[in-house]
Formats: structure tokens, C-alpha cells, sequence
């Protein structure tokens, strides 16, 4: 909780995350030139502590030592403090998380870094306790002494400054090689080496859901055939769903698990991991069949609808881990509160099938899972009435923190997925949703063209980046090719347009993650290398070649090849932290089709969508006599205008 009744200047921003931090006792400045001026000005160097409002670790440092008066009265005294939220400002988060792991080999958040007043960094961190402990310097020790050497060895920090910075200059700056075929496979074996042949995913834990694995393993398996890629993607989803990550209560997904089987989340849940999970169920329906994938998609939606849309229509950006002050308060069971709820023999049903006992599976208390129930004691119609029933008692706790700001990216992002798995399980209400959403970003998040990064009571801000246009452009392609409305495909265009004049390095190709008229950091940052979501050259990558096969234009499709050898240092040094551009890749390397359909049948319509065509595009015009036309490597077969004929090609393809 704020210490004091006074709020600092962060009061006047919108932003969830700063606005937490408005009453610290910290002279808290937003990221802007007052604060390095008034660093100039005091000869103070600057504290820049980045964090997101859902973030638990931030939480827990706000209440040790930004809401402390003794590390606050250091920090006043002695640096100029600035706090970022790094979903409005991914610019600012990428440069100093690049410099965190330079200079101490891991990241994440809270990221907290020590600059210079002209943000040159001389040292980084991520969680500062208040006092040293367990080999980790604390704020009181770490504020005085870098005090001290900033204004004592100002050539130290020089030294140090001038390798950084020379080192984040050295990265932005790549030289396009040779990219070799083998790299898609070389992707390919270090998923496999590191799979988890037991409980899914890869490595041991943490384990996140990361879908730009799974989504390239599927694509390998298309382009390839080796079943054992599937096999990956598919017990992966299935693992996730069974395990504690998944609310089996309320739905949707957890942003990780700490554990290797899937059980103990870390209970946040993110809109960009809904959004990305979509996509990697509803694919892996389209190949597979499986129900119970088509049953996470719809469930997923029910709880995006319920939980994270705004009454205007976007989605928020986050909810909490932590309520009433504990960390999955509000999703944790007793196996009293089970049984008095649902009652003794439903209950205890219900306990044994989702693995809930008297001892507990977390801290004494329970997450419902499934990881090893082998039989449902109760029918689907009992389960759904205890689920329905526990929901509406857990309705009535404290609610978890929202993180109520709306992401054009994020957003964008969810459009996409709406889109496809409204094609795809033929349900009119998530493409009619996908539209709503766009239609959202349209009013409020779009100026003259130019779209902004973030919405927040009435206000848009902040010029947007990227990945912002990037996850638009396939948004958009989505609606297209879900609807054959070719108002989409002309917005796409235009929106290229816009990010080619924008964002184009016309020199070595590729994107930069700022615009041309975007304020001047350290270093201006081009990057291909995946986060939890695709970096946006690998998005705009895959979504120029898909654009250009749509519209026949080939210089979509040369620039699409320019960002994938502009990143070539990337993909040859880290393929399997490119994976999301490597799908560009596989692309080329597979069989491909544009597929012209002059007033398609419901039943051509559905079966454009119940294969998986990851690699084929499609034409599709609703005026006129009936016409199919298949083209591969620039030839186009005979057109066919018996429909008959033409569903039979289409499911023989």
C-alpha cells in the first residue's frame, strides 16, 4: 500500500502500473526530458525501474523498498527516479533488458537500471529487496555506493558505459550471410532435445506456454510429414490443459507454470497468451480433430467475454496473480469449500476427479487439475453444474487487480485468432467479435491513419511501434481470409504503406521497433528474436508474403525475404529463438497454393478451413458463376466449374 497522502508526478498518467506507484514516498517521474533535465541539472544519475501492473515480483519490491521510507529518502536524496511501464513503452524495456543480460546474464521484471542523465546505463538488476540477502545486493547498499562511484570514479562509469553501449550499437548493426535450408531443421532438433516426452513442453520449469513453438512445430510437421513434430505440439496442448495452468473453473491460461508437470501457475493471465493459445487449438483441431481442443478454444472465448472485455468493446491487457494481498488467492480451494459448496457425494466426485484432497497439492491448499485422473466420476452435465456452482462462489472473493489498459498489439493479436477460429468451427459470433474488436481500434486507436499504442479512460497514447502494425497487418489478412471481404486486403495494403514509411530501415531491411520521428534513445533497436509473442519483423515477415500471395504483388514478397536476410545473423547464430521467422522459411520450403474461388458453396467455404493450410492462401470473389482455380509455383491449372469437382480437388490437396 501507497505511505503517503501526497502523489508524486505520476499521478497525471494512465497507465495501471504507474499510477500503483502515484503515492510512493519516491519522487517517482515518468519516462520524459524533465526528469533527465532535472538529472543535468542536479548532476544526479537516474534509477529507471520498468515493471507491468500484473507483475508479482514488481509488487513485491514496490512493498520492500519503493514504499519504504528509508530506501525512498536514499533514492530521493541521491537519483532522479523514473518508472516505465514496459506495455507502453517496449522501446525503452528492450534496450535495458538487453543491457540486464549483458551485464548480469538473466532478465526480467521488475528491471531496474541505473543511467547516467544522458541514459547511458552503468548498471542493472531486476528484484532489489530493501537489505542485502542470500548473495543479492539490497537497495540501501546498492543506492550510496553507486552513488558514490558515479561521483568518485566517473571514468569507471565512463568505461563502463562506452563497452555497453558500443555492445548494444554492435547488435542493432548485423550483417546479412547466407541462410542455410538445415536451419529449419536445426529449429526443429533443439525443440526436440529439450522436450519433456512426460508432461509436455520444453525444459523442466519454469514452463511457458509458448506458442511460437508449438505453431512452428505444426507447420514443420506440414511441411515435412515427421510425425514426431506433431506429436510435440499435440501433447504439449494437451498437458497444458489438464494441468493447473489452465482454470478449470473459469478458464483461460495462466502466463507460466513454476513446476514441470503443468500444476502450479503463476496465476497472472495475459491477454497475448489467450490470443496466441487460440491459434495453437484451433490448428491443432484442424489437423487433428480432437475435441477437446475445439472444447479449450470455446472456453477460452467464454472467459475472455466474461473477464476481459471492456463495456466499449477492446479487452484489457491483464489480470493479477494476486488478490487481498497473496498470490492465487482468489483461484486456490479448500477441500472443505469444495464439499460444503457441492456437497458431500457431488463433492467428493468432483475432489477425486480434479485431484483436490484435505492435505492439499499448493501451500495446504488446492488448484483443480488433471494431470493424473485417469476417469471422470461425474457425467459432462454434473461436471459443468460444479463448475458453474464453484464459479459463482469464487465470484464472491476478492477479485484479482485488472490491468484495464487495451493494447492495440494485444489486440490485434486477438483478431487474428478470433478470425481464424471463427472460419474454422464455422461460428459467425467470434468472427462478429473479431470485427467488434476492429471496429474498437478503428474509433480509438487510430489517427489519420497512424495508430496509437494504448487506450485508457478516453485517452489514446503514445505513437505506436512495430509490433503494434505488424500484429494489424495479420489481424487484418485474418479478416480477409475468414470473410473474402476485400475491404481487409485493401486496409492491409494501406497499412503496409504506413509501416513502410514509417519503420523501414531502406538501407539493410527490416523494421525498426520505433518510428522515424520517435524520440532519440541510446540506440535505435531492430530485432527478430522472440518474446513471449512474435517480434514484430518475424510478424511482418510472414504477413507481407501472405499478403503479397494474396494480392499477386511481388514486392511484397521481396520484402518479406529482405527482413528474413536482414535477420540472418540472428537466425544462423539462435534458430530456435527465431522460430516465429523461420516459419517464413519453412514457407518457402513447402508446397504452396493460391486458390481462386468465384461464389464459393457452404460446403467449399468449409472445407478452405477444415484442413490445415498454413501454407496456402486463397481469392475469394461472391459475384459471378462458380469457379475454382488452383495455382502452385506461378502456373495455374485449368479453372473448374463444377463445384462437385472442385470440393474433391480441394480435399484431395
Amino acid at each position: 500500500m501507497p505511505n503517503t497522502d501526497k502523489p508524486n508526478r505520476l499521478i497525471a498518467e494512465t497507465s495501471p502500473y504507474l499510477l500503483q506507484h502515484a503515492y510512493n514516498p519516491v519522487n517517482w517521474y515518468p519516462w520524459g526530458e524533465e526528469a533527465f533535465q532535472k538529472a543535468k541539472e542536479e548532476d544526479k544519475p537516474v534509477l529507471v525501474s520498468i515493471g507491468y501492473s500484473t507483475c508479482h515480483w514488481c509488487h513485491v519490491m514496490a512493498h520492500e523498498s519503493f514504499e519504504d521510507e528509508e530506501v525512498a529518502s536514499l533514492l530521493n536524496e541521491y537519483f532522479i527516479c523514473v518508472k516505465v511501464d514496459r506495455e507502453e513503452r517496449p522501446d525503452i524495456d528492450s534496450i535495458y533488458m538487453n543491457v540486464c543480460q549483458m551485464m548480469t546474464g538473466s532478465g526480467g521484471w521488475p528491471l531496474n537500471v541505473f543511467l547516467t542523465p544522458d541514459q547511458k546505463p552503468f548498471y542493472a538488476g531486476t528484484y532489489f529487496a530493501k537489505h542485502s540477502k542470500y548473495g543479492r545486493p539490497g537497495m540501501m547498499e546498492i543506492i550510496p555506493n553507486l552513488a558514490k562511484v558515479y561521483h568518485e570514479d566517473p571514468g569507471q562509469i565512463a568505461t563502463v558505459v562506452d563497452n555497453v553501449v558500443t555492445a548494444l550499437h554492435d547488435m542493432a548493426q548485423q550483417e546479412s550471410s547466407p541462410i542455410p535450408s538445415m536451419r529449419t531443421k536445426e529449429a526443429f532438433q533443439n525443440l526436440q532435445s529439450n522436450f519433456d516426452g512426460i508432461y509436455g513442453g520444453f525444459g523442466t520449469a519454469p514452463k511457458f506456454p509458448t506458442a511460437g513453438q508449438i505453431l512452428y512445430l505444426l507447420r514443420y510437421y506440414r511441411s515435412t510429414g515427421k510425425e514426431s513434430a506433431l506429436l510435440m505440439a499435440t501433447k504439449t496442448l494437451e498437458q497444458m490443459h489438464l494441468g493447473g495452468i489452465y482454470d478449470h473453473i473459469g478458464f483461460g491460461f495462466a502466463r507460466y507454470s513454476t513446476d514441470q508437470m503443468w500444476l502450479v501457475p503463476h496465476f497472472e493471465k495475459m491477454l497475448y497468451d489467450q490470443a496466441l493459445l487460440l491459434h495453437c487449438y484451433t490448428e491443432a483441431y484442424q489437423i487433428t480433430k480432437d475435441d477437446s481442443f475445439k472444447q479449450v478454444v470455446f472456453e477460452t472465448m467464454t472467459f475472455l467475454q466474461r473477464e476481459m472485455q471492456s463495456p466499449e468493446g477492446g479487452f484489457y491487457s491483464a489480470i493479477d496473480a494476486d488478490s487481498e494481498g497473496v498470490e492465487g488467492k482468489y483461484y486456490i480451494w479448500s477441500y472443505d469449500e469444495i464439499i460444503e459448496i457441492l456437497g458431500k457425494e457431488k463433492g467428493t466426485k468432483y475432489a477425486k476427479t480434479f485431484n483436490i484432497s484435505p492435505h492439499g497439492n499448493f501451500e495446504g491448499k488446492n488448484i483443480p487439475n488433471l494431470i493424473k485422473t485417469e476417469k471422470m466420476l461425474l457425467s459432462q452435465e454434473e461436471l459443468e453444474q460444479c463448475r458453474k456452482s464453484l464459479l459463482d462462489y469464487r465470484e464472491k472473493r476478492v477479485y484479482p487487480n485488472v490491468d484495464d489498459k487495451i493494447l492495440t498489439s494485444w489486440n490485434a493479436l486477438l483478431i487474428s485468432a478470433l478470425a481464424k477460429a471463427g472460419a474454422v468451427f464455422e461460428d459467425k459470433t467470434f468472427i462478429d467479435l473479431a470485427k467488434s474488436v476492429d471496429d474498437f481500434l478503428q474509433t480509438h486507436l487510430v489517427k489519420k491513419g497512424k495508430l496509437l499504442v494504448s487506450y485508457r479512460d478516453g485517452q489514446a497514447k503514445q505513437s505506436a511501434f512495430i509490433d503494434d502494425y505488424a500484429n494489424y497487418l495479420w489481424a487484418l489478412n485474418e479478416l480477409y481470409l475468414a470473410t473474402g471481404d476485400s475491404v481487409y486486403l485493401n486496409r492491409s495494403e494501406k497499412l503496409v504503406e504506413e509501416t513502410l514509411s514509417q519503420f523501414h530501415d531502406q538501407e539493410n531491411g527490416g523494421f525498426y521497433i520505433t518510428n522515424h520521428a520517435a524520440e532519440t534513445l541510446i540506440v535505435r533497436e531492430k530485432t527478430a528474436i522472440d518474446n513471449a509473442y512474435p517480434a514484430g519483423n518475424s510478424t511482418i515477415a510472414m504477413q507481407l508474403w501472405r499478403l503479397g500471395k494474396l494480392t499477386e504483388k511481388e514486392e511484397y514478397i521481396k520484402l518479406a525475404d529482405e527482413v528474413l536476410n536482414a535477420f540472418s545473423a540472428d537466425i544462423n547464430r539462435f534458430p530456435s529463438a527465431t522460430l516465429w521467422l523461420l516459419q517464413l522459411m519453412l514457407t518457402h520450403q513447402s508446397a504452396s497454393s493460391e486458390i481462386h474461388l468465384t461464389n464459393p458453396t457452404d460446403e467449399i467455404h468449409t472445407e478452405l478451413f477444415s484442413q490445415y493450410r498454413p501454407f496456402d492462401v486463397w481469392h475469394l470473389k461472391q459475384q459471378g458463376d462458380f469457379e475454382l482455380q488452383v495455382c502452385q509455383n506461378y502456373s495455374c491449372q485449368l479453372a473448374i466449374k463444377d463445384p462437385t469437382k472442385a470440393l474433391e480437388v480441394l480435399k484431395n490437396k
